[in-house]
């Protein structure tokens, strides 16, 4: 760290969070609250020149709601130009302009994010009033914040600017932002909502970052620049650390390091047990900027590659050339090793081409996955002639999610056969023999695995929703995080069962969901059967270094035992026992 002296003068706070994804990172934090994202900050000397620069983005911005105003109520009348007339009153509400005008002489920070915090502060204090009339008035300072900082000038000569390298502070991260995020200089992040078992948690051990969710109140009670440390593996946020706190945690990271390239250094070693039971070690992706991380983990190609990152991001879902492209890069990229390319698999309030009208009542029970696309055939084949396109450049295979019975799976296969004849009509090459899988994410599907598995080339199994769905537990719900048990008696008997019926029809089986990542439960899956598993690239050098440390013939009695076991907690120390036992390094 460089600012030293202004650590040695602020007292260290330890904010504690829930650690879900380890690592250790030291950067200055950066706070991003909700409703709209924050302005870049940077110190400042001059107090009274940014104070000046505030004032002078108020007048534009006055001066821009007066037109407005003037416009509307001649088209509209005076009523409708009202609401111009509120934000007017909102910039001149002179409790805020003071308080902004404070911030910047007291953070010694640019006038902008001044402008920011501030109104994050009267925003979280809105929306926690039970009148609905007030909690509304948020979207208009959301509104009037954002013109006025649009009107700041950036033209000023500033005098410093904060380090590229950061710990990210925010009340919550979409998916979508996690994997967007610039990882060359994000050391971290922590957010106040959240899970263990989020898609956002699982984006950031996937991609390596470390973060910690449920750290309460953080957006409003930490201060952007503030040199901190984010723990990992603690769940610890460390704000103006000592410098024994810092030497404390350089040794760690050292620590951590020396492990790491000690992993990296086996990643061409193939992922094969003690008694000489090969796994396929694969990755799960979101994007075809993490392909030089694939390569770099030595990962056997990819087991899961996303597609609603693709599809879902723009204004319109991407057209079949687009998505074509995009397949046969990865294709190219990964041969001869294979993609894995999942179907979209989103709810139907994501599509952009046909929002739902209101809010589906449950909809995790409701329109997504295969549902969606075999109920927009059209939109479906595009996808699958775009697969199948990619299919003529490398070893390619299609993945349907969310399949609940064996008729889906038939439809979706003769989807894929017209598909097939629409290209073949216009002699554009595809793998006539493309290999097709189903996600086993729902108990219906594990109890009829064996109905399924004559119609299919392998099952992947999806265990992250398929707990969710055996234990009926919303897996981002805190209320019944603890219900959420990858050991569950049910879901470890409907693993097995899903293995067995692959085996006796001569299919293999894999695991996409985070058991895969978590070496504790990697000799309960080798001792269950499965023969590939699909992990973070980040996670590949940890699960292809216990898979070489076990015996599968030790996992397989294990498992036996803990088939047995009507305790969730008791197959967990099985497990855990049997994975401490050889490669304890990876466990603390």
């Amino acid at each position: 760290m460089k600012d030293r002296t202004r650590q040695a003068q602020e007292t260290e706070r330890v904010l504690q969070g829930t650690a879900v994804s380890r690592g250790i990172g030291i950067a200055p934090v950066h706070v991003v609250a909700r409703g709209f994202s924050a302005p870049e900050v940077y110190p400042i000397t001059d107090v009274e020149a940014e104070q000046a620069r505030f004032e002078n983005a108020l007048a534009v911005t006055r001066g821009q709601l007066s037109e407005l105003q003037k416009r509307i109520e001649a088209i509209s009348g005076e009523h409708e130009s009202r609401i111009f007339e509120a934000h007017l009153m909102m910039i001149e509400d002179k409790a805020i302009v003071d308080r902004v005008n404070e911030a910047i002489a007291e953070r010694k920070q640019n006038a902008e994010f001044a402008l920011y915090a501030v109104a994050q502060n009267f925003l979280e204090a809105m929306r926690r009033v039970p009148d609905p009339y007030l909690r509304e008035r948020t979207t208009d300072i959301e509104d009037v914040c954002q013109r006025v900082l649009r009107n700041f000038s950036h033209e000023d000569q500033r005098d410093g600017h904060p380090s590229d390298n950061h710990i990210l502070v925010a009340y919550d991260l979409s998916p979508s932002d996690t994997a967007s995020m610039d990882r060359r200089h994000l050391h971290g992040f922590a957010t106040e909502m959240g899970s263990v078992n989020s898609h956002t948690a699982i984006l950031a051990r996937s991609l390596g970052i470390p973060a910690i969710v449920g750290l309460q109140g953080a957006v409003l009670e930490v201060r952007a620049l503030t040199p901190a440390i984010i723990d990992g593996y603690t769940g610890k946020l460390i704000l103006n650390p000592t410098p024994e706190t810092f030497a404390r945690y350089e040794r760690v990271r050292t620590e951590k390091e020396r492990v790491r390239h000690k992993l990296e250094a086996q990643r061409n070693d193939e992922a094969v047990t003690t008694d000489g039971r090969r796994i396929t070690l694969s990755a799960n992706i979101e994007l075809v900027k993490e392909l030089p991380f694939v390569k770099h983990s030595g990962a056997r190609g990819v087991g899961l590659y996303r597609t609603e990152f693709l599809l879902l991001e723009g204004e319109q879902i991407p057209g079949e050339d687009f998505q074509a492209r995009t397949y046969t890069q990865l294709a190219r990229a990964l041969a001869p090793d294979p993609v894995i390319i999942r179907t979209l698999d989103s709810g139907g309030d994501k599509l952009p081409v046909e929002p739902l009208l209101e809010p589906e009542p449950n909809p995790f029970l409701g329109w997504r996955g295969i549902r969606v696309s075999l109920d927009r055939p059209a939109m479906f084949k595009e996808q699958l002639r775009a697969i199948l396109r990619a299919s003529a450049h490398g070893k390619v295979a299609v993945m349907f999610p969310l399949v609940s019975g064996i008729m889906e799976v038939r439809r979706a296969k003769d989807l894929v056969k017209e598909a097939m004849d629409e290209l073949a009509a216009k002699n554009i090459p595809f793998d006539e023999n493309i290999d097709i899988g189903v996600m086993i994410e729902l108990p219906s599907a594990a109890i009829i695995a064996d109905l399924l598995a004559p119609e299919v080339d392998f099952f992947s199994i999806g265990t992250n929703d398929l707990i969710q769905y055996t234990v009926a537990a919303d897996r981002v719900n805190y209320r019944v995080a603890d219900l959420y048990r990858p050991t569950h008696p049910a879901v470890i008997r409907l693993i097995k069962r899903t293995i067995d019926a692959a085996i006796q029809n001569g299919i293999w089986t894999g695991v996409c969901g985070e058991m895969a990542g978590d070496v504790r439960l990697t000799p309960l899956l080798l001792g269950l059967g499965v023969e590939e598993l699909s992990v973070g690239p980040h996670q590949v050098p940890r699960v292809r270094h216990a898979i070489r440390a076990l015996s599968h013939a030790e996992c397989a009695a294990m498992a036996d035992e803990a088939l047995r076991t009507p305790l969730s907690k008791d197959t967990l120390e099985l497990t855990t026992e049997l994975a401490t036992k050889y490669y304890r390094d990876l466990i603390d």
